[in-house]
């Protein structure tokens, strides 16, 4: 069975820290695409359309990016950012860190799993089929939690890079072969 999982980067959540504090009402005048009602949310809220991308904009310099479909572009969204920043007069002081949270990401591995045989089987699951559908596995290395169904689909969240997730994907996929939890899906006609 030659079989290679898609894998598919759903959305990156990452936190930027910016090494000075962030004057919000100067930035809420001077920038456009920008909400702020401190009564409601005591940080800015930046969408940027092109990468698609959210930020959640505090005083203290702190931040939150989501909404990247990779690491390339939540960097490139980010730079976006300074740039609008900066073209406004908003000065920023020393390199940013960007530390991402989370990426959650889907994966089809293209064969049907049998989730009956891979709960007694893998170490680490929870499999409750009356109360939700797939299989809970929590990988150890690289550390990740994986939803995975009959149908061969998948969830993957907790990663810290793309390369975890990649890792993760094919790491299970390997042992459901091993294990022989995994069947070549039969389409009828």
């Amino acid at each position: 069975m030659e079989v290679k999982p898609v894998i598919k980067i759903e959305n990156i959540v990452a936190t930027v820290t910016l090494d000075q504090n962030l004057d919000l009402h100067a930035i809420a005048k001077s920038v456009a695409n920008i909400e702020y009602d401190p009564e409601e949310f005591p940080g800015l809220i930046y969408r940027l359309s092109k990468p698609r991308l959210t930020a959640l904009i505090f005083n203290s310099g702190k931040m939150v990016v989501t909404g990247a479909k990779s690491t390339a572009q939540l960097i490139d969204g980010f730079k976006k950012i300074i740039r609008s920043f900066t073209k406004h007069g908003i000065i920023i002081v020393g390199k940013p860190k960007i530390q991402i949270q989370n990426i959650v990401a889907s994966a089809n591995l293209g064969v049907e799993v049998d989730l009956e045989k891979a709960a007694f089987l893998l170490k680490n699951v929870m499999y409750e089929p009356e109360q939700f559908p797939g299989l809970i596995h929590r990988m150890d290395e690289p550390k990740v939690v994986l939803l995975i169904f009959s149908s061969g689909k998948m969830v993957i969240t907790g990663a810290k890079s793309e390369e975890d997730v990649n890792s993760a994907v094919y790491n299970i996929f390997n042992q459901l072969k091993e294990l022989e939890c995994v069947r070549e899906i039969t389409t009828t006609f």
